[in-house]
């Protein structure tokens, strides 16, 4: 059996190393914040890093959603909250759909956090929202710190749903086996 290479996982945290999580199965990496290269989501990472600057961190979770919404309107990125978004099983679409923080440009998912600090477990969960969905661009973004937190993750390769799916370990997710 050929393994597939791991996805790359790189944050704005102080490390520059990858972090080369074993639980995900897509290859997803995620590549530099810069303008040239993904304009979209540089601009919301900007517009959360104004939020960030201005409530700082300690509210809740909802709080910065009304923020970063207020934001992201006044600088004119198009975004829908709490947007359904399909979810296939098999090819066959289910019924109960995945519901994003924000929908930005309709491309891109953005998941907010307002928690000490990110964890595999949040990073498993926008991957997982990224193969179920078919999005290829996904933004994980923390407010819990006193510094804003956040990844973002690209789907490297287009790959079909099928029904193998990713063996996901759920001990290391903090679930049972």
């Amino acid at each position: 059996m050929i393994s597939k290479p791991r996805p790359k996982v790189f944050s704005n945290k102080s490390s520059a190393s990858p972090i080369e999580p074993n639980i995900f199965e897509p290859q997803m990496t995620q590549m530099n914040a810069d303008l040239k290269n993904d304009p979209e989501t540089y601009a919301i990472i900007g517009a959360a890093m104004e939020v960030h600057r201005e409530m700082g961190s300690g509210f809740l979770e909802g709080v910065y959603q009304d923020a970063l919404e207020l934001e992201l309107q006044a600088r004119g990125i198009a975004s829908s909250r709490e947007h359904p978004i399909p979810v296939f099983y098999k090819g066959t679409q289910l019924k109960m759909p995945y519901r994003a923080d924000f929908v930005c440009n309709e491309s891109v998912i953005v998941e907010l956090k307002a928690i000490k600090a990110l964890t595999d477990v949040e990073t498993a969960q926008v991957l997982h929202y990224l193969k179920a969905t078919g999005f290829n661009r996904a933004l994980l973004i923390n407010f819990g710190n006193p510094r804003l937190e956040y990844k973002r993750f690209i789907n490297s390769h287009n790959h079909q749903r099928s029904s193998e799916s990713a063996v996901v370990n759920l001990q290391e997710l903090g679930g049972e086996a």
